[in-house]
């Protein structure tokens, strides 16, 4: 069973300054719920190819994941993904244009449960909505404010 979860949120800011900000992974912990910390893992700039290891907590355990972003459009979408964990996922973002100062963003979570956690599935989806609710709410907080 896939978990497959899209949420998104109209922040009001330029479409290059969310992109610019939501688009570096080095930003993660600012914003991603679980993510405590974020380092490269391979020569910067975003690109495709990259590697960022980002280090936090989940369920209150450590956690590490080696994220590698798998496609990248600068202002219009970014792909990663992480074999590590209980599942592993891709995390897709998107932004569009809606007028000079305001910008639609996307995020799509997809993820493989492997077999002890299928049956658990549904649970962590909703947990997977609930959470990318609250990211992109936490963004368009961050972003507004600035």
């Amino acid at each position: 069973m896939t978990l497959d979860v899209a949420e998104a949120v109209v922040i009001e800011r330029p479409v290059d300054v969310v992109a610019g900000f939501a688009g570096d992974p080095l930003n993660a912990p600012r914003w991603w719920r679980h993510a405590a910390s974020a380092e490269w893992r391979t020569d910067p700039p975003t690109m495709l190819g990259s590697q960022v290891l980002i280090r936090g907590h989940r369920f209150r355990r450590p956690t590490a994941a080696l994220w590698e972003l798998t496609e990248y459009t600068p202002g219009e979408q970014i792909a990663m993904r992480t074999t590590a964990g209980v599942f592993p996922r891709t995390r897709v973002l998107t932004w569009r244009p809606v007028g000079a100062r305001v910008t639609h963003m996307t995020m799509r979570v997809r993820a493989v449960p492997t077999r002890w956690w299928r049956p658990v599935t549904p649970v962590l989806a909703r947990h997977a909505r609930r959470a990318a609710r609250r990211e992109l709410a936490a963004l368009a907080r961050l972003l507004e404010r600035s």
